[in-house]
C-alpha cells in the first residue's frame, strides 16, 4: 500500500507498521468483517514461490450497521497493475457477494468509491450497482445492489463452478491442490 496510485484509487492513507498489525489482528477477531485474498493461481501452484509472492489484491465485506446485518458495503482492490483489466475484481466481487447472501444473509450491498476511479465504477455498473448518490466533498459515488431473487440467483449461477475451501488445508499442500 506505499504506491500513491493505490492509496488514490482505494482512498487509503499509507499506514505504519504496527497500524497494519493492529488491522489485521481487527480483521481476524472482529465478526462484522471478512476479506478475501486474492491470489494468483499459477504462481501458488508452484511451492517453491513465496506465499507472498502469489498476493493479487483483496476483496473485502463491512456489515456496516449492527441494528441491520442484512446491509453489507463491498471493496476490491487488484494491487498489482499486471492483473488488472482481466476480470478478476469482478469475478472475485461476485464471489464475496455470493459469500455475503448466502452465508451472511445480506440483502443490500453498497460500495463507495472515488469518483476518479472510472474503473471501478464501470465494474460495479456491471454488476448492475446503481448510483444512489455522489459526494462531491469526500469526492465519492455510492452504489447500490438490493439483493432480489434474480439477482440471488445470478450470484449462484456466476459462482457455479467454484468451490469454498479450507485455506489452512490447502497452505498445507499446494502442489496436490492442483494436480487434480
Amino acid at each position: 500500500m506505499k504506491s500513491p496510485e493505490l492509496q488514490q484509487l482505494t482512498a487509503s492513507e499509507p499506514l505504519t507498521l504496527e497500524q497494519e498489525y493492529d488491522m489485521a489482528k481487527s480483521w481476524r477477531e472482529d465478526d462484522d468483517k471478512c476479506t478475501f485474498i486474492i491470489l494468483d493461481k499459477q504462481r501458488w501452484g508452484d511451492s517453491s514461490v513465496e506465499e507472498e509472492q502469489c498476493m493479487v489484491g483483496d476483496v473485502n465485506i463491512f456489515l456496516t450497521d449492527p441494528t441491520d446485518l442484512s446491509l453489507a458495503e463491498l471493496e476490491v482492490m487488484i494491487a498489482e497493475p499486471t492483473y488488472r483489466g482481466k476480470g478478476i475484481g469482478k469475478e472475485v466481487t461476485s464471489m464475496m457477494m455470493c459469500y455475503g447472501v448466502t452465508k451472511l444473509g445480506v440483502k443490500k450491498f453498497e460500495v463507495k468509491i472515488g469518483l476518479d476511479n472510472k474503473i471501478s465504477i464501470s465494474m460495479f455498473k456491471k454488476l448492475h450497482f446503481q448510483e444512489v448518490s455522489v459526494c462531491n466533498v469526500f469526492k465519492e459515488v455510492t452504489l447500490v445492489l438490493m439483493v432480489d431473487e434474480t439477482v440471488r440467483k445470478r450470484l449462484l449461477d456466476d459462482t457455479a463452478d467454484m468451490k469454498e475451501g479450507d485455506y489452512r488445508q490447502t497452505c498445507s499442500n499446494r502442489q496436490e491442490l492442483f494436480s487434480l
